[in-house]
């Protein structure tokens, strides 16, 4: 009678591919901490500071701006001057400048805004409205330097 088991080859632990050598990733506790991306949601007044999270304050920690330049994703090269807050409790926000952006956006409740940090104290923002779509713009503003003009030149958001 022939035998009805299978035989699994070049399978399981032993030799084969990887081994000799670890191809496993560090343990999460050996990996350097970084914060390029986060989000926050608008559930209080959208043209009031905004509080960013802890881990991004970490992040930074030492090296605190005293403003950072908000790029809206697929809106020019515009960037927006926003001066930054810190609490003394390791809290940032976003102060005066951000009230700007926002009118400029449209930011309103319950929307969602992705920040993407660049360096160099540059984060671009990718806005989501209150269906969590995701909202494009567009300028015809050749101007990049927004603290030589008071009036807020907002984006288009295209219907």
């Amino acid at each position: 009678m022939a035998s009805t088991s299978r035989t699994r080859r070049g399978r399981g632990r032993g030799r084969g591919r990887g081994s000799g050598s670890s191809s496993l990733p560090p343990p999460p506790s050996t990996l350097p901490l970084i914060i390029e991306e986060f989000f926050i949601v608008v559930y209080e007044d959208p043209l009031v500071k905004k509080k960013l999270p802890n881990k991004f304050a970490d992040y930074l920690h030492g090296q605190e701006p005293a403003k950072v330049y908000l790029r809206a994703a697929d809106c020019g090269p515009r960037l927006w001057t926003v001066e930054v807050l810190f609490d003394g409790q390791g809290r940032m926000y976003l102060d005066k400048g951000w009230e700007k952006f926002a009118i400029a956006h449209g930011v309103d409740f319950g929307w969602f805004l992705h920040f993407k940090y660049e360096g160099d104290d540059v984060l671009t923002v990718k806005v989501f409205d209150g269906t969590m779509c995701r909202r494009y713009y567009y300028s015809d503003d050749e101007d990049t330097d927004d603290e030589s003009d008071d009036d807020v030149k907002p984006c288009i958001h295209p219907l």
